[in-house]
C-alpha cells in the first residue's frame, strides 16, 4: 500500500506540472541605426544598434543599445511611433542614452505594444547638430 501512495503522489505531481500556466512570450526586436534611415537623412558618419525584448505578460520592454561616430554628445534618444519606415511620429518612450552603451526598460500600454509588434516603431538618437535625429532604425522582429 505504501508504494501505491508514492505512485499516486508522483502522478499528481506530474499532472500539476501540466496545469501550470505557460511561460510569458518574449518577442525580440532589433534595429541597426544609421544616418540614411533618418527622415530626412543626415550626413552623419554615426552608427549604432539597439535590441529590445518585450514580455507579453508583464508588458515590459527592455533594451540595450550602442552608438559611435556621432557629431557630438547625445541630447535625446527615443522610441517613436506609430510610423512605418520612412515616416516620422511622436515620442512613445524616452530613453537615457547619454553614454554608449545604454540600456533601460519601460512598461507599455496595450496600444503601444500592438504598434511595436506591427513594426510601427523606430528608435533614434539626437544631437545638437542634428536636432531632429542623427541616426535612426526601424524596429523589426528578430528571427
Amino acid at each position: 500500500m505504501r508504494n501505491t501512495g508514492i505512485s499516486i503522489l508522483a502522478a499528481a505531481a506530474q499532472l500539476a506540472l501540466f496545469a501550470l500556466p505557460c511561460a510569458a512570450d518574449t518577442v525580440t526586436f532589433k534595429a541597426p541605426l544609421s544616418a540614411s534611415e533618418e527622415v530626412p537623412p543626415t550626413q552623419s558618419k554615426g552608427t549604432g544598434d539597439i535590441e529590445a525584448t518585450y514580455d507579453t505578460t508583464s508588458k515590459k520592454l527592455s533594451w540595450k543599445g550602442s552608438y559611435s561616430g556621432l557629431t557630438g554628445p547625445v541630447t535625446a534618444a527615443h522610441f517613436h511611433g506609430p510610423a512605418e519606415k520612412g515616416k516620422n511620429a511622436g515620442v512613445v518612450v524616452p530613453v537615457d542614452a547619454a553614454k554608449s552603451p545604454f540600456e533601460g526598460s519601460a512598461t507599455l500600454t496595450d496600444p503601444q505594444a500592438a504598434d511595436l509588434q506591427k513594426g510601427d516603431w523606430y528608435f533614434n538618437v539626437h544631437t545638437a547638430e542634428n536636432k531632429g535625429g542623427e541616426i535612426r532604425g526601424q524596429l523589426v522582429k528578430a528571427k
